[in-house]
């Protein structure tokens, strides 16, 4: 699984303050689970925020940024965000800011038995 080790490096750093982040190994990376949700994730060389039906419509006319796709239909609450859409550390810590900003809103997948 070949992904951009040094991009988890800085998201694992942006929410290590935080109590419950668990990373899991997903979307050809690295998924932060936050609170048992899915928050954040690193997909080959792009980040992936949850942040939400709410913030997308905005985020999408963003440059460097695109909507998830899973099997033909786009996701409501997934983004996928290229790194020029966050060079400077005010531009990542938006990103991290929205996702975790709708995490307590995010419903948490149902547990395989």
């Amino acid at each position: 699984m070949a992904y951009n080790t040094k991009l988890a490096d800085r998201i694992r750093e942006a929410l290590a303050h935080l109590p419950d982040v668990e990373e899991k190994e997903m979307f050809r990376g690295v998924c932060f689970m936050v609170d048992g949700k899915m928050c954040v994730c690193v997909s080959e060389d792009e980040m992936l925020c949850r942040i939400g039906a709410d913030a997308m419509d905005t985020a999408l006319e963003e440059n460097g940024t695109r909507q998830m796709i899973i099997q033909g239909r786009p996701s409501k609450d997934f983004v996928y965000v290229s790194d020029e859409a966050f060079q400077t550390q005010k531009d990542f810590d938006h990103w991290i800011k929205l996702a975790l900003d709708f995490n307590p809103q995010a419903k948490a997948s149902k547990k395989k038995k």
